[in-house]
């Protein structure tokens, strides 16, 4: 009997394996659910400038009246809108800046989108992380611990010229065992400068829509905008740069 019991006791427990590997996978597995429903029901119509214009009146009339709550309504609309990486962060930011000007836009945009991009992290580094290093051995070993190793250098660089959207930029540190707070910094650190001036963007918005004009987003890839944010991320990589160098020496 005590053999039989011995055979029997690795099966039960390489099907448990799985099963708790599934599992993992739900917080994931919501917010990509979050984004499909959020795609199924047209729900991008509401996040536009267009919209912005139909409802300027009722919005700031409700941010008159209602401060603290307009503005915890914002930060969650924002982390909600990055967790589930919904489309229309820019539209969210210029309404920011339109609804609270850019220095309360600014702020409350940078914790919205930092609370949002922790939140796909962390479930990422749940559903992903250990699963992937499991499956795909010493490559992604490599690869984690060459970006680790400079990881705050790197993710500051990719939030502050966005090379790739910002859900990839979100879901990579997670899988490369980039720690929390490395990955939390550079997020705050990285999204300041270009908050800010779509904020300020935003923050006119109103004279132009009075107008009945078309706002001109064009201005946020002009020269005066991109190249300060192109030297700051090579600011960024100075530190790298200069590792590499000293190993060479």
């Amino acid at each position: 009997m005590t053999a039989v019991q011995h055979h029997a006791e690795p099966p039960a427990a390489a099907d448990a394996r799985p099963r708790h590997g599934w599992r993992r996978l739900w917080p994931l597995a919501v917010l990509a659910a979050g984004l499909g429903l959020f795609v199924a029901l047209d729900l991008g119509r509401y996040v536009s400038l267009s919209a912005l214009g139909e409802h300027r009146a009722d919005l700031s009339a409700f941010v008159a009246d209602n401060g603290a709550l307009a503005a915890a309504a914002y930060v969650a609309a924002y982390a909600v809108a990055v967790a589930f990486s919904i489309p229309g962060a820019v539209v969210l930011t210029l309404a920011g800046g339109f609804l609270f000007g850019t220095a309360a836009a600014s702020a409350y945009t940078v914790v919205g989108a930092t609370a949002g991009a922790v939140a796909v992290f962390l479930a990422a580094r749940s559903a992903l992380g250990g699963l992937l290093r499991e499956r795909a051995g010493p490559w992604v070993a490599r690869l984690e611990s060459g970006f680790r190793e400079n990881a705050f250098s790197y993710l500051l660089v990719l939030r502050l010229v966005p090379l790739f959207p910002f859900w990839l930029v979100n879901l990579v540190p997670a899988v490369l065992g980039v720690p929390l707070g490395t990955y939390a910094a550079a997020t705050v650190l990285g999204i300041v400068p270009g908050v800010v001036v779509y904020a300020g963007v935003g923050s006119g918005l109103g004279a132009v829509l009075d107008a009945g004009g078309t706002p001109d987003l064009g201005v946020l890839l002009s020269a005066e905008v991109v190249l300060p944010l192109v030297g700051l991320a090579l600011l960024a990589l100075l530190p790298v740069a200069v590792k590499a160098w000293r190993t060479r020496r």
